[in-house]
């Protein structure tokens, strides 16, 4: 006799199979548009003229001289090791010895993608000084002012609200902690980093666990990734991990755990000022997911330029002012009653104009922020516009 399956069941498991296969929000045009981002927002915040005043011109300088330290700081060790390899080979014949060019080789892997050493001193170096989060508030004030001039032949009232006004009126705190402290941030900070990066080195090591390590790779990428794009996609990362070279999946790996983390530390300025509880972050980060990995990955790749990563860190920070009037609503004033601040905090955990967003051509993405689209939040004022 044939098995009788009820209908809500069958319905049930079609949409358990959608849900695992569910890619929207992580879909290649996003990823795609978030990469175009990356040029667009470099090329907007380099035709600011407060880039190249003299407050920026020194922070520059100084973030060149970063530069060369974080370069010296990874390189000095493997110099120490390779200087004493060079000893070592005066008194034992290593010539037919391979496991001094694996150690050199493995510590160059470890610092620069497992720990993933320049982009954590780079990160911490926001919580020494305010220079980034002035750059971002200044590229955003950049950003309203050029928006403003751009549409200045139209009817202010289909223009968008301003972003800068407001924003800066609002208290900072840690975007995670919401501590003013900077102690406490750069405390926290710290401990994050350390969880990090034990958890890479104990995977790292069990990848050379006699016959277990050449799946712990390919699991944890499937793990990693079924959390982020879906069941199908990660089943084909966890297929093709398994023959790749352990090097190249590190790389793979480490390169978009860097992407996320270079992305949370940008929108750092952002989430300092509007105070979203933990859950409504992850939503907020989770519906924009794929344009903020294909903008972090643009800019990590960009990173990676010896010495000058520093100084395009800064250049990325600036950027993200631009990309924040693409993917958010202006927020209201930090005064506006509470339910009007918690319903503009409810409607950003969803990216409303997306599919508008990802269809515009480049030299059109100015017209997405119109009352039309943003109409959710009420008329536009026209008060944070003569703030400017």
């Amino acid at each position: 006799m044939a098995e009788y399956n009820p209908p809500q069941l069958n319905e049930l498991n079609t949409e358990q199979l959608k849900k695992a296969f569910d890619i929207s929000h992580f879909d290649l045009n996003a990823i795609l548009r978030g990469a175009q981002l990356t040029l667009v927002g470099a090329h907007r915040a380099l035709q600011n003229p407060a880039v190249f005043t003299n407050k920026h011109y020194k922070q520059a300088v100084r973030a060149v001289a970063a530069g060369i330290a974080i370069r010296l700081t990874i390189a000095i060790p493997i110099i120490a090791i390779k200087l004493l390899l060079g000893f070592l080979s005066m008194i034992f014949d290593l010539d037919k010895a391979t496991w001094d060019d694996t150690l050199v080789n493995g510590l160059d892997l470890i610092a620069n993608h497992v720990l993933q050493i320049p982009l954590f001193l780079m990160t911490l170096m926001r919580y020494m000084t305010p220079a980034l989060d002035d750059m971002f508030m200044d590229s955003l004030r950049w950003v309203d002012m050029t928006y403003v001039q751009k549409h200045k032949n139209e009817d202010p009232d289909s223009l968008r609200d301003m972003y800068y006004p407001n924003l800066s009126k609002y208290k900072q705190k840690d975007g995670s902690t919401h501590s003013s402290s900077t102690s406490d941030k750069i405390g926290i900070f710290l401990y994050r980093f350390a969880l990090k990066a034990a958890t890479s080195l104990a995977i790292f090591a069990l990848s050379y666990v006699p016959y277990i390590g050449r799946l712990v790779l390919p699991a944890v990428s499937f793990y990693t990734f079924n959390k982020a794009v879906g069941l199908g996609p990660a089943a084909l990362i966890f297929g093709t991990g398994i023959f790749l070279p352990k090097r190249y999946l590190v790389i793979f790996l480490q390169t978009y755990f860097a992407s996320r983390s270079l992305m949370r530390a940008l929108l750092e300025p952002y989430f300092a000022r509007i105070h979203f509880s933990k859950e409504q972050k992850r939503d907020w980060f989770r519906s924009r997911e794929g344009l903020l990995f294909g903008f972090g990955i643009g800019f990590y790749i960009l990173l990676r330029v010896p010495l000058l990563g520093v100084l395009i860190y800064g250049i990325a920070e600036a950027s993200t002012a631009y990309l924040i009037t693409k993917i958010t609503d202006p927020p209201p004033s930090p005064k506006a009653p509470r339910s009007e601040t918690e319903g503009f905090m409810t409607n950003q955990l969803v990216w409303r104009n997306k599919h508008e967003f990802l269809n515009l051509p480049l030299e059109k993405l100015d017209s997405i922020h119109s009352n039309q689209l943003s109409s959710d939040n009420g008329p536009a004022s026209q008060k944070g516009r003569k703030n400017l």
